[in-house]
C-alpha cells in the first residue's frame, strides 16, 4: 500500500521539508519515502515537493509511520500545520494538528477507519 502525505501549513515548503527529513531519520522507513514533484513542475524532481509516498506494507510499517507523524505533529513550532493523508484506495484523512494533545491516537484512529472517502480529524 502506498500513502501520501501533504503538509498544509504557512510555510508549507519548510515544513514539508521538515517532515521529509524527520521521516528519513526513522530507520524502518528507510528507502520506503519518495518526495513527488511539485504540481507546477511535473516533469522534474527538485528540493522541493507537494507530497511524500511512502510504502507500507506489512510487519508494522503503517504503525511506524503513524507513530513518527504523531511524534512530528507535536513538536513545537511557530505555525498551524495540517497533514493530509491519502491512501491508495480513496480514503483521504485531514488532521488539524493545531495544539493536538495526541496526534499518534489520532492518526491511528485515521488508519483504523477502513471506509472510503474523507474524514477530517480535528482537536484543540
Amino acid at each position: 500500500m502506498e500513502i501520501t502525505l501533504s503538509v498544509s501549513a504557512d510555510e508549507s515548503i519548510e515544513m514539508m521539508g521538515s517532515l521529509r527529513d524527520w521521516l528519513s531519520y526513522e530507520p524502518e522507513l528507510t528507502g520506503l519515502v519518495t518526495p513527488l514533484p511539485t504540481a507546477n513542475n511535473p516533469g522534474v524532481l527538485s528540493w522541493t515537493t507537494d507530497a511524500l509516498l511512502v510504502a507500507v506494507g506489512s510487519g508494522g510499517t503503517l504503525s511506524v509511520l503513524a507513530a513518527s507523524l504523531g511524534v512530528w505533529l507535536s513538536q513545537p513550532r511557530n505555525a498551524d500545520v495540517r497533514i493530509e493523508i491519502r491512501d491508495g484506495a480513496g480514503r483521504s484523512v485531514v488532521i488539524d494538528a493545531k495544539r493536538v494533545k495526541d496526534p499518534e491516537r489520532l492518526i491511528s484512529e485515521a488508519f483504523a477507519d477502513r471506509t472510503e472517502g474523507e474524514h477530517e480529524i480535528s482537536a484543540s
